[in-house]
């Protein structure tokens, strides 16, 4: 069950009975969707970010770093990425942990890691991919998302980037270390996790509207035809399009699933209609521009470079393994 359905009902209500806007149109769609992942996004945001500030107040930022920053190179990516391949999060949704893990002091490869899988892998896509095309093409799904997720957060790791992280997230990290070492009551660590929270949320919330805007504008949009055309089997150049034209539509990993059934069955390989699906899940408009907020240009430039090439490099793989 969709524990979000209630604001499903009323996202719908209030844009096709309270607005009276006609139910199949472009319109009345994109304001349900802008109402409906406003309103998620945000419970999400505050709940997470709430979560880890208490949890943190009881779990010092070393324990995580330790967890997460091992001994042996590469485990803690590889960790990350495992954990992001069971979290249920869309690619919004996912950057309040990736900041958490920051903040945690976490190395920022191995955060890389984790927003990198988060979307990308989904547990209910790769269930979706099972029935669809059977498991051999679903544990590829699963098995290319991971090493990019890896590949990723250890190439961003080695070029030590942490400098052009946005200066009020480090700020941030020392305020949520100051209250964990203090010794607090359960009704003060919540009060302070809350305001710790509120104050976060406040400067991110605002590029989520923005972002979720624009996925709400192209809501629904779905270029099966023209992507089909275009990004025919002879075609070099289909794996780069799906991705380019992937970028800015909006949706979870499982909500690609029956426009990639789709393009398939419309003769495009499965190597560049994945591509299209990775390129939707992690490398949307809307996680750029919320990112934006949390990333100094250069380093958002550089994260968008690496993924985009890890994406159609997997591409042009599958199609040529299969």
């Amino acid at each position: 069950m969709n524990p979000f359905l209630p604001l499903q009902i009323f996202s719908d209500w209030l844009s096709f009975s309270f607005l009276d806007l006609a139910e199949n149109s472009l319109v009345g769609q994109a304001v349900s969707f802008f109402v409906y992942d406003s309103l998620k996004i945000a419970i999400l945001l505050l709940a997470i970010i709430f979560a880890v500030a208490l949890l943190r107040s009881y779990l010092p930022a070393e324990k995580i770093k330790r967890i997460l920053s091992h001994k042996f190179e590469f485990i803690g990516n590889i960790l990350a990425a495992l954990f992001g391949t069971v979290t249920p999060f869309c690619s919004c949704s996912a950057i309040p942990l990736f900041v958490g893990l920051v903040e945690s002091g976490v190395p920022l490869g191995v955060t890389f890691s984790y927003l990198v899988s988060a979307p990308m892998v989904n547990e209910i896509a790769a269930i979706l991919l099972l029935g669809l095309f059977g498991w051999k093409i679903a544990l590829l799904y699963i098995f290319s998302g991971v090493i990019i997720a890896i590949a990723t957060g250890i190439i961003l790791g080695r070029l030590k980037l942490e400098h052009w992280v946005e200066d009020y997230v480090w700020q941030q990290k020392t305020a949520a270390a100051s209250v964990a070492k203090t010794a607090l009551k359960f009704r003060a660590r919540v009060k302070t996790a809350w305001q710790y929270s509120w104050n976060l949320f406040q400067n991110v919330f605002p590029y989520v509207l923005i972002g979720v805007a624009v996925g709400a504008f192209i809501h629904g949009y779905a270029p099966e035809n023209f992507l089909a055309i275009l990004a025919g089997k002879s075609n070099w150049w289909a794996v780069p399009l799906a991705v380019l034209i992937g970028v800015p539509l909006y949706s979870n990993a499982a909500g690609t699933i029956p426009i990639v059934s789709s393009l398939i069955e419309k003769g495009l390989p499965l190597g560049t209609s994945l591509a299209f699906m990775m390129a939707v899940t992690a490398l949307s408009l809307p996680e750029m521009i919320i990112l934006r907020k949390i990333l100094k240009p250069k380093l958002l430039a550089i994260y968008i470079a690496i993924l985009t090439l890890g994406i159609i490099f997997t591409g042009y793989l599958f199609n040529w393994v299969l």
